[in-house]
């Protein structure tokens, strides 16, 4: 059995992790941890969120760290806060008998003056994310021109999230690194070319196979209507009372909205999305990571970074239109070998893009039926006696109150107190759910072929140029064709494009056809009616410092 004093550890930290009650390195750990000790060596690391990859690059770090010198001589990029803090956080625990390591953390929504004072201190270890580094970059708060190991971690977020420039840039302005560490759970394209072009032949080392998610995940369907979506959620709520779990929404409007009113049914739910300020932001991750909050609801966007221990289910509200980033948001649940459930809500005619995650997280899908309203009241019957039972009543001085009890109850049988106890509890859930109907699709045959119909439909016009504009500009289609300035070039993937341009003008995803994306600029066919409402949020903004261009494709 591999041991992490097998890997090459020194004493100092392998007495820090066994003070952590770790006995037995992850798999990313065993193959990574030897490699990255000798310093001189590139790597790429390629595993799920969750399989320990903080432990794989740090515990090397600060064996590696000079302490006779106090200047920055590493440097972790990551994509967002929370995680920056988490690393920071899990790195002290590590470094517990290691003396004389200074690790600093840089990023946005904090004080930049007081980074830069600890900065001036004397640090060995910076983590930071890119915008922030960037800026004390600028500033000349901060050089990286005696960094010798360069980690990038969560390198497929950060890309997506529209960060290549800056870590291009980042990595340019540290020409003495001995080595670069990227870590990432799936790999396209722009990471691949990153990789050649700024590491030197590097080892890489995959963990499960590319994409595929973890095999500790239970992944769940259930198909509805689209307008009973929310009444599945809050039913599947509600089946699982000791829920502790990340909703996800494609926009932050509905991300809000359903917190909104969740919360006025009596449910401990926010919403994290980019409207938030900093300050509202930690505080609703503080009481979600506390469990002050059972529910959080999110966007891809906000959620990014998030590592919560503990989650015992993701549901997908809708489906992601990107399918790399189902992986990240199941990834939430089932992490450090325990059990979790990734639950979708859909409608028949997703579930051809179902089969292709299916495929690709190379995992069985498995259909289930939202439960009736007597299976609910059922289920949360049986968790709130089980809680009863459990109840601990040793601790206060109930026993001076037992006489009363007794005097109270005297008259009453004991069925009958079990009666009133239970009446008191449920009677809201048995009057919601006494007349709940049956939100599942049963005829999945006739919903499938008519998203066959449709989808063959709109495979008629691909390529046809002005007969293809000309019919999705008919008054009978009810669709017309923005052009707007933003493209591939800035950053964007149809994923993060969708996400920022319903996000800027707090449309639904279903007013929206094809979206065709080119280097330069993009085409997004749209509901006439949402249209006007489309380009009055957009035209005329900025992005990066350059002012954004949108209006009727029609009018050009």
């Amino acid at each position: 059995m591999t041991t992490f004093q097998s890997l090459g550890l020194n004493d100092n930290l392998i007495k820090a992790i066994s003070e952590l009650g770790f006995e037995t390195p992850t798999q990313i750990q065993q193959k990574a941890i030897p490699i990255l000790l000798n310093g001189t060596k590139d790597f790429i690391g390629l595993a799920q969120t969750g399989t320990g990859k903080t432990a794989a690059f740090g515990l090397p770090l600060l064996q590696l760290i000079d302490t006779s010198k106090k200047i920055p001589q590493a440097l972790v990029i990551c994509p967002t806060r929370e995680l920056c803090i988490q690393i920071v956080n899990e790195i002290l625990l590590f470094k517990k008998h290691q003396k004389g390591i200074g690790i600093t953390a840089v990023y946005g929504g904090a004080s930049i003056g007081l980074q830069i004072r600890d900065l001036k201190k004397g640090t060995h270890i910076v983590v930071a994310t890119p915008g922030r580094l960037i800026d004390l970059i600028e500033r000349n708060a901060i050089t990286l021109e005696e960094i010798e190991y360069v980690v990038l971690d969560e390198a497929d977020e950060m890309l997506n999230m529209g960060f290549q420039d800056d870590i291009e840039f980042i990595l340019k302005n540290t020409p003495n690194r001995q080595s670069t560490w990227l870590f990432s759970a799936t790999m396209p394209s722009e990471i691949r070319r990153v990789s050649k072009k700024y590491m030197k032949e590097p080892v890489e080392v995959t963990v499960g196979k590319v994409n595929t998610g973890n095999k500790n995940i239970d992944h769940q369907y259930f198909v509805v209507p689209a307008q009973h979506r929310y009444e599945a959620l809050k039913r599947l709520i509600d089946f699982n009372p000791g829920i502790y779990g990340l909703i996800f929404t494609r926009t932050k409007m509905d991300a809000q909205q359903i917190a909104e009113k969740l919360t006025r049914e009596g449910y401990d739910i926010d919403a994290l999305h980019g409207d938030l300020s900093q300050p509202q932001r930690d505080k609703v991750m503080g009481q979600f990571r506390d469990k002050a909050l059972q529910l959080l609801i999110a966007t891809d966007v906000a959620a990014r970074g998030i590592d919560v221990q503990g989650i015992t289910h993701v549901i997908n509200y809708e489906l992601p239109d990107d399918m790399e980033v189902y992986t990240h948001r199941s990834g939430r649940t089932g992490r450090a070998g325990q059990a979790g459930i990734c639950m979708s809500i859909v409608h028949s005619r997703e579930l051809g893009r179902l089969k292709q995650m299916e495929r690709m997280v190379q995992a069985t899908f498995h259909r289930s039926e939202v439960p009736d309203g007597k299976d609910v009241c059922r289920k949360q019957f049986i968790y709130f006696m089980d809680k009863l039972l459990e109840t601990d009543i040793s601790q206060g001085a109930y026993a001076n109150y037992l006489p009363i009890l007794e005097e109270k109850f005297a008259h009453i049988s004991k069925e009958t107190v079990l009666q009133k106890v239970a009446a008191a509890e449920f009677d809201r859930f048995l009057k919601y759910y006494e007349n709940a109907g049956d939100l599942n699709i049963r005829d999945e045959k006739r919903g499938q072929r008519n998203s066959d119909f449709n989808r063959n439909k709109s495979h008629e016009y691909i390529g046809k140029g002005r007969d293809r504009n000309k019919i999705f500009n008919d008054g009978n289609n009810g669709f017309t064709r923005l052009f707007v300035n933003l493209g591939t070039k800035d950053g964007f993937y149809k994923a993060s494009f969708l996400q920022y341009i319903l996000d800027m003008s707090d449309l639904r995803k279903d007013v929206l056809g094809k979206i065709d994306m080119k280097e330069m600029n993009s085409w997004i066919e749209i509901d006439k009616k949402a249209a006007h409402q489309m380009i009055r949020a957009i035209d005329g903004k900025n992005f990066k410092g350059r002012r954004i261009r949108m209006n009727d494709a029609n009018s050009r």
